[in-house]
């Protein structure tokens, strides 16, 4: 969802830590920094198995998803996992009619911790998933950041994975908001595919 980003980052929907949740994003992008073309598909270039089992994995350990209502991974594996789908379109909160185990948020009308006291019980770890709008949301507030990294391919005029993009890369948007970068790990050796962990430099 681009755009709830900026409203997030005020002073209360994206900043209040009162709860101790951590926070986690997954993102794989193009060398220009894209999470999809400019009709918001996600290329066949940026889909591999291995980054796709490594994706699975860390979503597996989570409690609540956040992402856009186009993300391509509600499209993939939604059932059972408790979501919050960002948008325009409400006032605060409510339930999506598509899915039991989801709620729509609108970050400029109530707090993350709003928004997580509604599936009534306790939260611990939130995973941020996508589109652009919602990885920029969550830049002063996460714990870890995974970003792969596609070499070779350029998606002009695409989906950024953070608003600032492409006038600076993925890693100095995440520098800049006191991320660190942890070990290279080799994905895909045939394709040169790379992940990179970023944490939060004071935690």
């Amino acid at each position: 969802m681009p755009g709830p980003a900026q409203a997030g980052l005020g002073a209360s929907p994206g900043s209040d830590r009162s709860a101790a949740v951590r926070i986690e994003g997954y993102a794989i992008v193009s060398s220009d920094g894209m999470l999809a073309d400019a009709t918001g598909i996600m290329p066949e270039g940026l889909k591999f198995a291995a980054d796709q089992r490594f994706f699975e994995a860390g979503l597996s350990s989570l409690d609540v998803l956040v992402h856009g209502r186009h993300s391509h991974e509600r499209q993939d594996t939604r059932a059972g996992r408790r979501r919050l789908i960002l948008t325009r379109h409400i006032r605060a909160l409510a339930a999506d009619a598509l899915d039991a185990d989801a709620y729509l948020w609108n970050p400029a009308g109530a707090t993350l911790e709003r928004a997580l006291s509604r599936f009534g019980e306790a939260v611990y770890s939130v995973g941020v998933i996508g589109g652009g709008g919602a990885f920029d949301l969550f830049l002063d507030r996460y714990d870890a950041f995974y970003l792969s990294r596609v070499p070779g391919l350029l998606l002009a005029g695409g989906r950024p994975v953070f608003g600032q993009v492409p006038k600076l890369s993925p890693e100095q948007v995440l520098e800049a908001h006191g991320m660190v970068p942890g070990t290279r790990q080799v994905l895909d050796a045939r394709k040169d595919v790379t992940m990179v962990k970023w944490t939060r430099a004071s935690r």
